[in-house]
């Protein structure tokens, strides 16, 4: 049993290639000061080690428009093992970004993110299947870049806000099968069995699970043993925050089963975020002893002049908003409940989607150019020659929609992964025995 914390002070001093700046003088454009400071810390106590966190701060790319720098936050809570929690550690951030398409500014860069986010996820979700390895993991994704945050979600590790200006905002959903209702509905629509586990003569006990294999959660990546109705799709959430910043607190379920949202800002409000992660842990541990493995990451983001030493300390009353933890984009947007407690564009929604499935993941209002590369599966990145790729929206049941022939485009074998997640086809994996 042991406890780890790290901390780092982003601040800007990477250098840019000589070749950057000379462009970016040639074409008038001025070298932006990063306006923004991104401090964090991580703490855990361990019970069976399998909790994996990412952590990449001021990574640079060069943009049409210049220079930008981003940081990744990742937090991987594995179960029936690690080896899946680790892949995915060590694969998404690239499956993500090798998703985006070259050549775009950062406005476009920042709108494609959601969607390299869900071909990600499953890329990496289909490339371990390879491994035969029958290990699952949550995952709960942040990228930040400036004062926009977007969160990617599979599983019960959860990400929440407190802007400066007070208020939570629940930046990802929950996919456990006991709360959350819609994720029940799709799982036995698509030819799973949700129910308790059953002890002899009728008497049911724990959460509600999904069988075959008796996994709690209806998202993941990894438990390639327990049915492809067990899908590796995120909910992507997309905000803008203002430039008097915020505190992102990233937890796996050993802090969320012990402590609300708001006990966990409560306990460490005015602390920095140094002091933070280490303290909710001990909260946490305190509240319900080392049942599980128990981790959180604390990211302060702040304006360049504050002092990174606090994060918000006013307390704004939210009044049952964790109702609204996972809501599907056709109900009533989650901010709602937001705006009548804070200002207008505080914290501004830009994008929200919890739908599993892949066509309507990616329908895009934008050019196909800067949301997916041309002539790639959109989910893999292989390359399909004009005519042999299989449209996404391909049997999509709502008219209207985009035409079949329209793309982004699947190869065949990712073709064949979405018809399995969306219950059309029986997996060679789906086993039918339980554990």
């Amino acid at each position: 049993m042991s406890g780890r914390k790290e901390h780092h002070h982003q601040h800007g001093h990477h250098t840019v290639p000589l070749a950057v700046l000379l462009k970016r003088e040639l074409v008038n454009e001025k070298i932006e000061k990063s306006d923004l400071v991104v401090v964090y810390s991580q703490a855990s106590e361990n019970k069976k080690g399998e909790d994996f966190t990412l952590i990449k701060t001021e990574r640079q790319r060069v943009v049409a428009d210049g220079v930008s720098t981003y940081s990744v936050f990742g937090l991987f809570d594995g179960h029936n093992g690690s080896a899946a929690a680790i892949y995915a550690k060590e694969n998404l951030l690239n499956n993500v970004l090798s998703a985006i398409p070259p050549d775009l500014n950062r406005d476009e860069w920042v709108a494609a993110l959601p969607r390299a986010l869900v071909a990600g996820f499953v890329k990496t979700d289909k490339d371990f299947q390879h491994k035969a390895k029958t290990s699952g993991t949550t995952v709960t994704f942040v990228i930040i870049e400036g004062w926009v945050i977007t969160v990617a979600s599979v599983g019960d590790s959860r990400c929440i806000l407190e802007p400066s200006e007070g208020g939570i905002h629940y930046l990802s959903a929950d996919h456990r099968l006991d709360t959350n209702e819609e994720e029940r509905a799709r799982i036995t629509s698509s030819g799973g069995e949700v129910g308790r586990l059953n002890t002899g003569g009728g008497a049911e006990v724990g959460p509600l699970r999904c069988w075959p294999g008796g996994l709690c959660l209806s998202r993941s990546i990894g438990d390639m043993d327990v049915g492809e109705f067990i899908v590796p799709v995120p909910y992507v959430k997309q905000v803008k925050i203002s430039t008097s910043g915020g505190r992102l607190i990233i937890c796996s379920d050993g802090v969320w089963d012990a402590l609300s949202a708001e006990t966990v800002l409560d306990c460490c409000r005015g602390m920095s975020a140094e002091a933070a992660a280490p303290h909710i842990v001990k909260e946490s541990l305190q509240a319900k002893g080392l049942r599980d493995d128990t981790t959180c990451i604390v990211v302060d983001i702040l304006p360049q002049e504050k002092p990174h030493t606090s994060a918000p300390t006013q307390k704004r009353p939210v009044k049952g908003m964790l109702k609204a933890i996972f809501r599907k984009k056709s109900s009533e947007p989650s901010s709602y409940i937001e705006k009548e407690y804070i200002e207008p564009d505080m914290v501004r929604e830009l994008y929200e989607e919890g739908s599993a499935m892949l066509s309507e993941r990616f329908e895009t209002k934008y050019p196909l150019c800067n949301m997916f590369k041309l002539f790639m599966c959109a989910v893999c990145q292989v390359e399909i020659k004009p005519g042999e790729g299989i449209s996404v929206h391909e049997g999509a049941p709502n008219q209207g929609k985009p035409r079949p022939w329209d793309g982004p485009f699947l190869c065949s074998s990712c073709q064949e992964k979405k018809e399995a997640m969306e219950g059309k086809r029986t997996s060679d994996r789906h086993r039918s025995g339980s554990d």
